[in-house]
Order: structure tokens, then sequence, then C-alpha cells
């Protein structure tokens, strides 16, 4: 009986630690998005990053398929952080995808910019879309050499 019991907490225990433990980077989980599309995104307007030189301007991240529909943001940065992230495209096929970008989108953005990063975590059941707005961050912040 006793032994029962102590096993019982200490899988109660370990249950509970590993649901509080929340993974950094999601953009590599396997199933998330599919490969960028081909088409060519629009050259950046910034300056890239040389040297001592931060970079400044706007960049426009690749357009990232996703399962549904594509994601597309566009990363401005002044003095090489990342200061505003302004969203091209987002899946938008029917009103359950455009609630789950409306719920999203602002989330993800927000946490952007608190991070001046493209490491962030997804927004829980917007696991798609999430994947495909780090992943075009990720390529605009590429483009600045930073």
């Amino acid at each position: 009986m006793r032994r029962a019991v102590l096993t019982a907490a200490s899988t109660s225990a370990l249950v509970i630690l590993l649901l509080t433990l929340k993974p950094h980077h999601s953009a590599g989980l396997t199933g998330e998005a599919a490969p960028p599309d081909t088409t060519s995104a629009p050259a950046p307007t910034g300056t890239p990053h040389r040297g001592n030189h931060p970079a400044n301007g706007t960049y426009t991240g690749a357009p990232i398929s996703t399962r549904y529909g594509t994601v597309q943001v566009a990363a401005t940065l002044k003095a090489g952080k990342l200061t505003a992230v302004k969203v091209l495209r987002a899946p938008s096929e029917n009103g359950r995808d455009r609630e789950i970008a409306a719920y999203a989108l602002p989330r993800l953005t927000h946490e952007a910019l608190s991070v001046h990063s493209a490491r962030i975590d997804a927004v829980s059941g917007a696991s798609y879309t999430s994947a495909g707005y780090i992943r075009s961050l990720q390529s605009a912040l590429d483009q600045t050499g930073v």
C-alpha cells in the first residue's frame, strides 16, 4: 500500500513537471509547415548589415506555405533591432482560418517584438500558422545579416 502511494505521487510529480516544460522553438517540429513557396519575394528595402553598421529598413520574409494557407511577414529594423512586424499574408480560406489568424498573429508579433527575434513559441491551437510566421520572420531577419 505504501509503495503504491509513493509510486502514484512520484508519477504525478513527473507528469506535472513535464507539463510545465515549454519548448523554446517550435518551427523545427515535423509536419508543422511545408517548404517555402518558390515564388520570389520582393527585394528588401533596408540596408544590409556590414561590420559595425546596424541594419535598418524593412525586409520581406519568404512566403511560407502551410496546411491552411500561406503566411508571409515583413520585418522592420532600426539600429539592428526588430521594431515592427507586418503580416502580409495569412491563412484566410474560411472563417475558422481567419479566426485562428486573428487570435494567433498579434500574439506572435508581440512576442517577436519583445525578444527582437524569431525565436518565439508557437501559439497553442495555431501551430501551422505559428510555424509559417516564425519561418517567414526568420527569412526576413536572415536578409539583414544581423
